[in-house]
This record gives structure tokens, sequence and C-alpha cells, in this order.
């Protein structure tokens, strides 16, 4: 009977033990805050590890669901299915994943108790939105990628050019520079966020979210028609690259014959600076182009990222001490961070820092800050990746020759039927 006993009081150890490990309570690995983070951001995941050693920290890098990969969105199902390996934290490159997260009930509520409003106040206007789902919050944006008008100023100084302050000046320039400068550049259209940098600066209706399952898709209206005319002429001419920014044929070919390249907030320190080694003194920033008579200035939109907390965490003190660190931390957003922070002081020492660098040729506060604010709502963030319908849409036509104009009914049928895939109801 004695042994009997013992072999019981065992055997319920033995279940106590997995079942304290099955909830957070078993070995150090299983006790850590479960971090997923993108290679560019694996510095903000170390930093705060640094600065707080009594947090053990699993610290695992993926593709942040780069270019729409859906990674992240592929995993959860799975850990839905098998009921474990959930992420506390994570952070996507993507500012959609709560088209998905949500209905996963992957993603924790924000706005409930977790975060003070008092500090989501502090995010720029617009910021959260693409966060928010039936009024609550499940994301925080991690840096804004407002669109600007980045220049060489001392190229334009010398060639006795002006910043062209309308859409319809940026043309012309282009077509003087093709004229008296040949080689150089106005811009680029040879990425994938192509559309992002341009159409949605321009308000082209092709991406019009107008419910949780609902959009508006017409690419062929004036706001996308005369764009789409501009960037053909200027490829065109040669003044608007069709290499990626990126590729080596860029930067080889077109990297030191940059005039001007409108692009998102993070093209100074991670191209101009980082890729293209631009020396000090010569990188200026301006407001991005509007049409003339158009009352209401717009700018576009390339990348950001946002940060969710996971509804399955386990951790959710230490899990919601991170969060709030990693969006909103001066040493990190402010000194670290590659691209203009959404939270507006960590993005007041962001600028500050950029300009004690002694690295632009003017003062970039202004205009960035101006941007911030002027990001077109017209286009949305649907579940579907609009990079990745360009890149299998419009940017094998462009490789052959083929005009955007021409290109553009081909482009919406495609988003409309990514969008349906996705349960989405369409209307143009």
């Amino acid at each position: 009977m004695t042994a009997k006993l013992a072999w019981l009081a065992g055997w319920a150890a033995l279940v106590l033990a997995a079942t304290a490990c099955g909830n957070g309570g078993g070995t150090a690995a299983q006790q850590a805050l479960t971090v997923w983070v993108d290679s560019t951001r694996l510095a903000a995941a170390q930093l705060y590890q640094k600065q707080n050693p009594s947090v053990p920290m699993d610290i695992v890098t993926y593709d942040g669901g780069a270019n729409g990969s859906n990674y992240l969105q592929t995993k959860v199902s799975l850990f839905n299915r098998t009921r474990s390996g959930w992420p506390d934290v994570v952070f996507s490159s993507q500012n959609n994943e709560a088209t998905w997260a949500v209905p996963a009930k992957f993603a924790a509520p924000l706005n409930k108790g977790a975060i003070p409003q008092s500090l989501l106040d502090g995010w720029a206007p617009g910021a959260n939105d693409p966060c928010v789902v039936e009024g609550t919050l499940y994301c925080l944006r991690n840096d804004l990628s407002q669109t600007v008008l980045w220049y060489n100023a001392a190229l334009l100084k010398q060639w006795g050019y002006q910043v062209p302050a309308t859409w319809e000046q940026y043309e012309e320039l282009g077509r003087r520079v093709a004229a008296e400068h040949p080689g150089y550049l106005v811009g680029s259209a040879g990425d994938t966020f192509t559309p992002e940098i341009y159409l949605w600066a321009g308000k082209c209706g092709a991406n019009q979210i107008t419910g949780p399952k609902q959009v508006t898709v017409n690419t062929t209206g004036q706001q996308c028609t005369r764009m789409a005319a501009l960037l053909d002429t200027l490829i065109k001419n040669g003044t608007l690259s069709t290499s990626s920014v990126f590729s080596s044929d860029f930067g080889k070919n077109h990297a030191d014959k940059i005039l001007m390249m409108p692009g998102p907030a993070w093209y100074g320190g991670s191209l101009f600076q980082g890729t293209f080694k631009v020396p000090p003194g010569q990188i200026a920033v301006a407001p991005m182009p509007q049409w003339a008579g158009d009352p209401s200035p717009s700018a576009g939109n390339v990348g950001g990222g946002t940060w969710l907390l996971s509804a399955h965490s386990t951790k959710v003190k230490a899990a919601t001490d991170f969060l709030t660190w990693v969006t909103t931390s001066a040493d990190y957003q402010g000194q670290l961070g590659p691209g203009y922070p959404a939270y507006r002081p960590a993005a007041e020492a962001w600028l500050a820092k950029q300009a004690a660098s002694g690295y632009y040729a003017n003062d970039i506060a202004a205009p960035l800050q101006a941007a911030a604010g002027q990001v077109w709502a017209g286009w949305g963030y649907g579940q579907f990746s609009q990079e990745a319908i360009w890149a299998a849409t419009v940017t094998p036509g462009l490789n052959a020759g083929k005009t955007i104009v021409s290109m553009l009914p081909e482009w919406q049928k495609a988003i409309a039927d990514h969008a349906r895939s996705d349960g989405y109801h369409v209307s143009s």
C-alpha cells in the first residue's frame, strides 16, 4: 500500500510539473518572453534585453512579413491548430496584420486597459488607424514611412533648378534634365512599392478600404491615369529608372546620378547615407509635389510596420512592458530606429539626432513632420498585398516595355481578384 501511494504521489508530481510547464511555469526557456522581430528590429530586442537583464527573453528573427509573405499568418494558423507556439510579441513590417490577426483571435486589444490612453494619445494622428477594428486597437505603429521629395541640393543649385512644388513642375523638370543632363534621375519606378510612393500620394483610388471586408478599386480614374502618364513620360525619357533602388544595377549605374527622388522617410539614412554612401551636405528634403490646384496636400506611405501583443501570452505584464518600451523609448526609437517614429516624443528625439549628425543640407524636420499628417486616408490597408500584386502584374510589363497607363485595367482586375480571394466585396 505504501509503495502504491508513493507511486501515485510521484505520478501526481509529474502531472503538476507538466501542467506548470504548459502554463509558462517550467524551464527558463519556457519562462522566457518570446519576441519575434525582423533583422532590422533585432537591435531593439537586444537593447531591451541589455537594459532589462532580469527579463529572460527568447528573441526569434523572421522575415517580418516582407513583400506580403504571410509568414506570420501561416505560423499563427498552425499554432491555433496545435494550441501552442504563439510568440508573446511580434513585429511585422506590414501595416495590415490586424485584418487577419483579429479574426484569428491572435491579436490582443491594447486600448481596453493594457496601455493607458494618455500614452496612446502620443502617437501621430492617424498613425494607428491600420490597427483599429470596430473601435478597438489591436497593434501599434512602429514608425511612419510618409513620402517626401529627396533631392541633391548641391546639384540643384549648380544647375540653376528650383525644387518643384507641383507634379506638373516635377514632370517639366524631368524633361529638362533629360535634355540638359542625360543620365541623371528625378526618381525611380523599379520597386514593388512604386504605387505607394506615386499613386498613393496622387490620390489614386486603387485601394480604398470602405469596411472590414469591403474595398473600392478604381485604377482608371483621372487621379490614377494622370500620375501613370507622368511616370510613363519620365520612364521613356530616361529620368525615371525601372531598376530597384536596392539592385546592383541601380547601385552601379544610377546611384551617383540622382538629382531628385520621391520616397519614404527612411530613404535618408537607409538609402542615401547607407546604401549609396552620398557624402554629407548634399541631400535635402522638400514636401511631396502636389497637383496644381489641389487644396489638400497628400503623401504616400511605404512600410512602417506594427507591433502586436498575442492574446495567448501568459506573460502579459512582461509582454506589455516590452511593447510599450519598444514603441516609445527614445533610447531605441530616437537613437537607433532607422525610420521616423510614430510616437511623437520619440520622433522629436529622432529628428534632433538627424540634425545633430550634420549629414543633411537642410533642416529635414519641417517637411517630414508635415508629411506625417498628410498621408492620404483613401489608400487603405487591406489583407491583400499591393506590393505583391504590382510585382506580379505591372513589373513584368514594365520590363517588357509596356506603359503603366496601358496596364491600369489589368492592375485593377488583379487587385479585385486578390481582394475577392480574401473575402472582400469589391466595387469600382
